[in-house]
């Protein structure tokens, strides 16, 4: 990193996680090679418990299994530990203040430390990536197609513009599905225990439960019954309309089974 410029240790880190909610999900794996200004680099990795099981989705992911924790120790255990490794540190990584630095402060709330990001420089690889490598309709003409968007955010020239830009990623990505269906699970996979497209519902055996926020696991069943001001918060938010009408259906007590099949 000879071109980078640092006014103090720069800890580039990554974390792999049970999920992606900082409330609800815990930490697995915490790594950062911390980086020196006279050019020397320090590594430390922490391995936890995250004392909740890992689901499978998340195991899909990063390949760590509730047998591969089983003899870390928890987070609380290393906190001081992890605190101490990035005292004075700026911060670096890919997707991190989406991700890695929500989880890695909630996870010290939970233990009493607080750890200050805004004291801090942070260096999001991934924003510069998109700040440099647009990723719009007119920059995917331009790459896939070599030609100008000259009629951006019309309606038709936009249409006119995606088709070519999937005829020519059709013709480049030989192994790219041709059939509309094996396009649809590429474009969009599923795990296939979500009762819905985006997964806020699951299923677990028989039993649909939820998989977001401070209810995730919990049974929707029960929910209906015990708990209607929750009920009519989820209908009343902006929840996608295929977990409405799942939630709608159970109110009148029709409930899906697990094997939905596929769409033709």
């Amino acid at each position: 990193m000879s071109k980078l410029q640092l006014y103090r240790p720069l800890a580039m880190l990554d974390i792999e996680a049970t999920g992606t909610n900082p409330q609800t999900d815990r930490i697995i794996d915490l790594a950062f090679v911390k980086l020196f200004p006279d050019g020397r680099q320090e590594s430390h990795e922490f391995r936890l418990n995250p004392i909740i099981p890992i689901p499978p989705e998340a195991t899909a992911i990063h390949g760590i299994h509730d047998e591969d924790v089983h003899n870390a120790p928890p987070f609380k255990d290393r906190a001081q530990a992890i605190a101490d490794a990035l005292a004075n540190s700026d911060l670096a990584g890919f997707n991190l203040l989406r991700f890695d630095i929500p989880m890695l402060v909630e996870e010290f709330l939970r233990v009493g430390i607080e750890f200050d990001v805004s004291t801090r420089r942070v260096v999001d690889v991934q924003r510069i990536f998109h700040k440099r490598e647009p990723r719009d309709l007119t920059a995917a003409l331009a790459f896939y197609c070599q030609e100008m968007h000259l009629g951006a955010h019309g309606a038709m020239a936009d249409v006119t513009a995606t088709l070519h830009v999937l005829e020519a990623q059709l013709q480049r990505y030989h192994d790219l599905p041709t059939d509309v269906g094996a396009l649809d699970e590429y474009c969009n996979p599923r795990d296939p225990s979500w009762v819905d497209r985006e997964g806020r519902l699951k299923w677990a055996g028989d039993e649909i439960v939820l998989n977001f926020g401070k209810k995730k696991g919990e049974s929707l069943h029960a929910l209906v019954r015990a708990d209607p001001g929750f009920i009519k918060w989820m209908l009343r938010s902006n929840f996608p309309r295929d977990v409405k009408t799942v939630i709608e259906d159970g109110m009148r007590g029709v409930w899906p089974k697990p094997s939905t099949p596929k769409p033709e």
